[in-house]
């Protein structure tokens, strides 16, 4: 059985308030004291209880999304698994906020990073482009000893703080594969979608896709990247130019994470039940896309577990703990018509 307080008392030869004392951080205990009970805690294999500790201490952990203020479907799956955990975990003394931030505003993220302060807030998971700007400001709450989750979207060069989310070049090799088996051995080109090409997410996965179709199907010709930046009518119309002048399309990758607008956008050009259409993300969208054959594979992540492996991730970090790796782990899966 582990070690009890108890136990731990006795192997210190102290009182078990005195042990409390330690444990909990409160005032009037001794230097020889706590040195007893530390030495205590090494020997006999003592393991604290960091929920205990919390309780004890009466700490509440205040967490804070910031996701993209522009989305369709997927941000809001985003938004209704982070306001259903706020409610679920606020007797569980966790405080979530939920805010949207301008991501094309790299300064103006940096700049709300750079507000956020130790009394505030103990953990921050960030959804944004990868720039210098948002990965500098993020490097500084880390030295101010606030947890950093990047969520979803990573920075280049931030080893040190956590990352949520998919392999996101593995997604874009496994999209790569679904493309060259799903378009045929005919030759034909290969529209890429993407709602910016400045998100790092969005760099591996267009390296993996790319490196896949150049290895394995060298039939198919990848089109340029074609940034859609959120804009409707600028999808519209950018899908229709690119379309009307390459009439041998055989296959049509989105591989950001909206799929909707791109997709309609493509359908009112092209017929696509000929196409080959890959995109991300599970939402209503694409599930009765997938249904009508408008789109042919899904690769999805679970929007739910990565906002709560964001949220274990934070509160473990609080806590001085190493978060368990294997859980956290957000994995690939494929949808399509047969497995929905």
């Amino acid at each position: 059985m582990r070690p009890t307080a108890k136990d731990l008392a006795e192997a210190a030869g102290v009182s078990l308030a005195t042990v409390d004392r330690v444990l909990n951080e409160r005032p009037n205990v001794s230097p020889k004291a706590a040195r007893l009970v530390n030495d205590a805690i090494e020997r006999i294999g003592f393991v604290r209880n960091p929920a205990a500790v919390s309780l004890a201490r009466n700490k509440l952990y205040r967490f804070l999304f910031l996701l993209p203020g522009s989305g369709d479907l997927y941000l809001t799956e985003l938004r209704r698994h982070v306001e259903e955990l706020t409610a679920a975990l606020k007797g569980d003394l966790t405080e979530i906020t939920c805010r949207q931030i301008a991501t094309d505003d790299a300064h103006g993220v940096a700049k709300l990073l750079s507000s956020l302060d130790k009394e505030s807030v103990d953990g921050v998971a960030v959804m944004a482009p990868e720039s210098p700007q948002v990965r500098d400001a993020m490097a500084r709450l880390l030295e101010r000893n606030i947890k950093v989750v990047q969520f979803l979207s990573g920075q280049e060069k931030l080893p040190e703080a956590d990352f949520v989310g998919i392999d996101n070049f593995a997604a874009g090799a496994t999209a790569g594969k679904l493309m060259g088996m799903l378009a045929g051995p005919q030759p034909g080109k290969v529209l890429v979608i993407a709602e910016t090409m400045q998100s790092l997410d969005s760099i591996q996965r267009r390296l993996g896709f790319d490196q896949v179709i150049n290895r394995a199907f060298p039939h198919l010709t990848c089109l340029p990247s074609i940034e859609t930046h959120a804009d409707e009518a600028r999808t519209r119309q950018v899908i229709g130019r690119v379309l009307a002048g390459n009439r041998d399309v055989s296959g049509i990758y989105v591989l950001s994470a909206e799929a909707r607008v791109p997709i309609l956008a493509a359908a009112g050009n092209v017929e696509l039940s000929g196409i080959a259409v890959v995109v991300h993300e599970r939402t209503p969208f694409t599930e009765q896309a997938l249904r009508d054959e408008l789109i042919d594979a899904v690769i999805a992540q679970d929007p739910g577990h990565a906002v709560r492996s964001a949220i274990r991730i934070m509160r473990a970090r609080s806590d001085a703990r190493e978060p368990l790796a294997a859980q956290e782990k957000i994995r690939i899966e494929i949808l399509l018509k047969e497995n929905l």
